[in-house]
């Protein structure tokens, strides 16, 4: 068993948005190194499907059907999440959603819609975990944030939540750290998941020819960026964004 293994096995991770893409990919790292895996996503069917593509990898789930920007059902989750395994090592806030729009043409109920989810729903989660890992001294938190961060034309609203996800993250740093609770980010890029495929084809080419790469990244490289900061090699990072996105944060190429 190899160090990173040997580290998570056992630890109870919490992994909202789990269902597809990027989330199923953090959740399949994670069990493969024998984490006790808490699994939230508000599609049942999703999670099924995730929960059975798991099976004899011998790690323990628990599947949860939670909308993460809903105060009750967050409390109400982590409650779960301590009755299974009796406390919390890593949260990982990962769910999120997409409204995009110039600003002309995005509703107020598709603002609502995506800082809900995006940024309150990371808030709420943080703040129902944090009684845990306080009384431990010890835990992670990796929020997914996204390059996007930065500037996207037709995002406004996406990427004022990661914007603010970003601001949470280094805010809840400095609150946490005298507890030992590590709370970083990481930004994907143009990553290929399901968000990316539902767009059309010219969407995706001029994406990838902005890519300083020429090529979309995998959601396995976002995974391995996850289990990085949630690891005991990352015990004196917090506060940080960690950019995944192929070198698109340093500068677009021409269209």
């Amino acid at each position: 068993m190899d160090k990173a293994a040997q580290e998570t096995r056992n630890r109870v991770i919490v992994i909202t948005g789990a269902g597809q893409g990027i989330g199923a990919a953090i959740t399949r790292r994670f069990a493969c190194q024998g984490a006790r895996l808490a699994l939230v996503d508000v599609n049942a069917e999703h999670l099924r499907q995730l929960a059975a593509s798991l099976e004899g990898t011998g790690c323990e789930i628990l599947p949860i059907i939670a909308d993460v920007a809903s105060k009750e059902q967050v409390l109400r989750l982590f409650e779960q999440v301590k009755e299974a395994f009796g406390g919390i090592d890593v949260l990982v806030n990962n769910a999120g959603i997409i409204r995009d729009n110039l600003i002309s043409n995005i509703s107020e109920q598709d603002w609502d819609q995506v800082l809900d989810v995006n940024l309150k729903g990371a808030f709420l989660c943080c703040q129902a975990v944090f009684p845990t890992l306080k009384s431990q001294r010890s835990g992670k938190i990796v929020n997914i944030v996204s390059r996007a961060w930065l500037g996207s034309i037709g995002q406004a609203n996406y990427t004022a939540s990661k914007g603010g996800l970003v601001s949470l993250t280094r805010s809840l740093a400095l609150e946490f750290a005298r507890f030992q609770i590590n709370v970083n980010a990481v930004a994907p890029g143009a990553i290929d998941s399901p968000m990316t495929q539902g767009m059309s084809a010219e969407g995706r080419e001029r994406l990838i020819r902005m890519q300083p790469t020429g090529k979309m990244g995998k959601v396995e490289d976002i995974a391995a960026a996850v289990a990085f900061l949630a690891s005991d090699d990352a015990e004196f990072i917090t506060g940080q964004v960690l950019h995944v996105d192929g070198g698109k944060s340093c500068g677009l190429l021409s269209l």
